[in-house]
């Protein structure tokens, strides 16, 4: 890539789009190219031929796409299908149509079997099912995975490239406590408790399950890895991680302290907990030369005050 290549970002104004975007502007690209869902819907497959048509992309990171915490998933699994395989399909037929150089997919870890050898290597795919709670997504986003490894294979080349990013957190994200992921939902909780006072907080699950958090930045630098290097020797897809992990428990105690919330945390083992642990081995995107930079702690308390800056929760957001 040169300051002058076309680059479509999908989805640029979410939390890793927005991340991308971020970074490319910094790098000085100047003809980064987006649209607003009001402009371009990318589920209608004749809408999204007649912007490739026009925008001609030379390079296209998807970021597009219905993606929620187990609430959310479990209540609109067939939107979660729906929505994600019509992006796929629609944006990674008119890139090859129009003749994109390099396209990235982010898919998810939840594709990842429910009981897996830790970390998870990108070779334990389709060796068990998914978690119960996420598996609508997960097999929309192993399709998205696989179309584009049938790309790379019935056209010998490698254009089109599937990352697996572990948990992603950061500005842009979505702090809704139904619809949000954990990290983020329990920042927009724990910072309403703590202003209204709130002597406790109830939690879903046992808090066992150990996450993986990297923050969208890191996953920004990722991308501008791939897409400016040579990834002809590369295997596909590549997981995208930080190499560490804590548990759900550990992550609200976290959050807690940097929200300033010094109630009690209780835990409703009713509730679902998801996949035990998803911890990836990036060994594949490590070897390329990408390095995670920002310590979770500080992405903790980076993202925090972009949520007091940025974001109106109920009349608490400031």
């Amino acid at each position: 890539m040169d300051a002058s290549s076309r680059i479509y970002v999908a989805g640029h104004s979410g939390l890793i789009g927005s991340a991308v975007m971020r970074r490319l502007a910094r790098d000085g690209f100047a003809n980064i190219i987006s649209a607003a869902r009001r402009d371009l819907e990318l589920t209608d497959a004749a809408a999204v031929d007649r912007f490739f048509d026009q925008a001609k992309p030379e390079y296209v990171v998807l970021a597009a796409g219905r993606v929620g915490g187990i609430v959310e998933n479990q209540t609109y699994p067939a939107d979660f299908m729906n929505t994600n395989l019509a992006i796929q399909l629609n944006v990674l037929r008119a890139a090859h149509r129009v003749g994109v150089r390099k396209v990235i997919l982010f898919a998810s870890s939840c594709m990842y079997p429910r009981e897996c050898p830790q970390p998870m290597a990108e070779t334990a795919l389709l060796t068990g099912k998914p978690e119960p709670t996420s598996l609508a997504y997960a097999v929309s986003k192993l399709a998205g995975t696989q179309m584009c490894l049938a790309y790379n294979q019935q056209y010998g080349e490698k254009r089109f490239i599937p990352v697996i990013p572990n948990s992603a957190f950061g500005p842009n994200d979505n702090f809704d406590p139904q619809s949000g992921h954990v990290l983020s939902a329990l920042i927009r909780r724990f910072h309403e408790a703590k202003k209204l006072g709130m002597s406790s907080v109830t939690l879903w699950g046992s808090g066992n399950p150990r996450r993986e958090f990297i923050h969208a930045d890191d996953i920004a630098d990722a991308c501008l890895v791939l897409l400016e290097g040579d990834v002809s020797d590369l295997t596909f897809p590549l997981n995208m991680g930080t190499g560490k992990d804590l548990s759900i428990r550990e992550l609200a105690e976290a959050v807690a302290a940097t929200v300033g919330y010094a109630g009690k945390l209780e835990w409703d083992a009713a509730k679902p907990d998801g996949a035990p642990r998803k911890l990836l081995d990036s060994s594949r995107l490590l070897s390329f030369g990408w390095r995670p930079s920002i310590d979770f702690a500080e992405g903790l308390r980076m993202t925090y005050e972009w949520y007091l800056t940025n974001v109106d929760a109920g009349g608490f957001g400031k």
